[in-house]
């Protein structure tokens, strides 16, 4: 089906109107604290759509629909149920701690509770994630995602144009405006991705011939609780402390690309509703994304699986084929969007750390706000550059999609970031030795899992494989070996006086009557969808 010009003006209009507006917004931003944080006067309805837009891009519509089209099915909405369960739990109990203490990176607060080496290590780490994984993967999805939509998908050059669309448009407003041109792209953004996405369900579902058929088709594939053999989501993930929880846990309060949101909210009330207010969004994604992409193979089983690729293109081209003109131009927008304004977080996330955790506290600490503006916006263009030069492998069927790419490799940096957090906040006299450890062990554990219960075809061909295991249970093994090495650390040589965190911004720590509604609400409704999907 050919696009029309009704598509393309509808696609350039949403564009437009988005990249103005984030702009004009973000006119005035003149020191670090305007750039990074917005000036800390984020309210809840910005923040809930800033973090679901944040999360849900073009990896997700590319990547999770493309697991739920593939082996996996519905068993992938997994990763979304889980982090519903991780976000009540970090608005409630660890935000409070964060705001608090005043932070403008997660690594700050590291050396607040352990020492300087243990940010050092975080915000290197960080930076290297950002740069090599999850920039480059948004990079990769969201040119993909122009290319089966606009251009050729058969044609490997187009995916450069796709990718050199996207990163273009992300780097003028990440770079001129920081964080509040980003919250200002993603209201927009996110509000279109829903309306759209329920638009794109509803037609669907009319194309496969109504709900009855599809559940009757894929009766198979409608479980959330996989045998424990299983390759990607064996049910042992799902234990609570273990397997899925772990990136879930880190991703969400850990990991400056989300929380740099909730560190920028006027208020501590505003940041937990605006988490709250996410995570519902986010519950709604298994019906939004995966479902569509189990459509789509239902529906265009040629296309999805051609041979010797992964189902990446699965959520793309149902929208290029079910939805009618000028609504396919609107979602395809969306869409592409999502792929700028997740791209746009990411840079401002990574040159944030960059500029605090490294530029000015080990090479230029007298440094102007002006000059950390400067080096903001040029590292920014900085992690475009290494984004690109990586995104066009990505594609490659050795990487298994590009969702598994992505959590493949966080295992790196999340067990041990989260081990490290957790247990500093539980333990007051965990010494500073136990959360350097963590951060150390880390990759080394991960990486070693990799070689001996892994299976690594990404960059080398022959290696030592003892017996293969999902990887979530491989961060597992980590979490668990770091937390006993630093209970061993903290006995043989504990602190000398409990720990106490810097206190800067004073409120009560007790959360509101409605929130912990809110969150009890949640988490019913979450526990429903497992009982009947089990």
């Amino acid at each position: 089906m050919s696009l029309t010009f009704l598509d393309f003006a509808v696609f350039f209009v949403f564009y437009g109107i988005v990249v103005s507006i984030s702009l004009y917004k973000s006119r005035k931003e003149q020191t670090g604290e305007d750039y990074f944080l917005a000036g800390r006067q984020l309210l809840w309805p910005m923040i809930g759509f800033s973090l679901i837009a944040s999360n849900i891009s073009t990896e997700h519509f590319v990547g999770l629909a493309g697991q739920g089209a593939g082996s996996v099915g519905f068993a992938i909405a997994n990763y979304e149920f889980i982090c519903v369960f991780c976000m009540v739990f970090i608005a409630i109990v660890l935000l409070p701690y964060f705001l608090r203490a005043g932070i403008c990176t997660m690594p700050e607060f590291l050396e607040y509770r352990y020492n300087a080496t243990t940010r050092a290590l975080m915000a290197v780490y960080t930076v290297l994630i950002y740069s090599f994984v999850m920039i480059s993967a948004v990079i990769y999805s969201g040119g993909l995602t122009i290319q089966t939509i606009f251009l050729d998908p058969r044609n490997p050059t187009h995916l450069l144009y796709g990718i050199l669309v996207v990163t273009v448009i992300a780097a003028i407003y990440a770079t001129w405006g920081g964080l509040k041109a980003v919250a200002w792209a993603q209201l927009f953004q996110g509000s279109a991705l829903i309306i759209g996405g329920f638009i794109t369900v509803f037609l669907s579902f009319h194309a496969v011939g109504g709900a009855g058929k599809f559940f009757a088709y894929n009766h198979d594939r409608m479980h959330l609780v996989l045998p424990a053999n299983n390759p990607v989501l064996p049910w042992t993930s799902l234990i609570v402390g273990t397997g899925l929880w772990i990136p879930c846990m880190y991703y969400w309060g850990l990991n400056q690309f989300i929380t740099q949101r909730t560190l920028a909210s006027r208020s501590l009330k505003q940041g937990q509703y605006g988490m709250l207010f996410a995570a519902a969004l986010k519950g709604t994604m298994p019906l939004l994304i995966i479902i569509p992409g189990m459509i789509a193979a239902q529906l265009y089983q040629q296309h999805v699986f051609p041979s010797g690729s992964t189902p990446d293109q699965a959520y793309p081209l149902l929208v290029r084929y079910v939805l009618m003109p000028g609504l396919r131009g609107f979602m395809f927008a969306a869409i592409a969007d999502a792929a700028v304004s997740s791209l746009a977080s990411m840079l401002n996330s990574a040159s944030t750390i960059f500029t605090m955790d490294l530029f000015k506290r080990h090479w230029k600490k007298d440094a102007s706000p002006k000059m950390l503006l400067t080096m903001g916006r040029t590292m920014t263009v900085v992690f475009v550059v290494i984004g690109c030069m990586i995104a066009p492998v990505l594609g490659q069927a050795s990487f298994k999609g590009i969702f598994n790419y992505i959590q493949e490799f966080q295992g790196f940096l999340s067990p041990g970031v989260l081990a490290a957090f957790l247990f500093g906040l539980a333990v007051k006299r965990a010494p500073a030795s136990a959360g350097v450890a963590a951060l150390i062990l880390s990759p080394i554990l991960y990486g070693i899992s990799m070689v001996f219960l892994g299976n690594i075809p990404f960059f080398v061909q022959h290696h030592i494989t003892i017996f293969s295991i999902a990887f979530l249970n491989r961060m597992t093994i980590s979490f668990i070996l770091i937390l006993i090495t630093m209970t061993v650390i903290t006995i043989l040589k504990p602190r000398p006086e409990p720990a106490v965190m810097p206190v800067r911004l004073e409120f009560d720590m007790k959360p509101a009557p409605g929130v912990l509604i809110f969150g009890g609400v949640l988490v019913a409704a979450t526990i429903a969808c497992y009982i009947r999907f089990w």
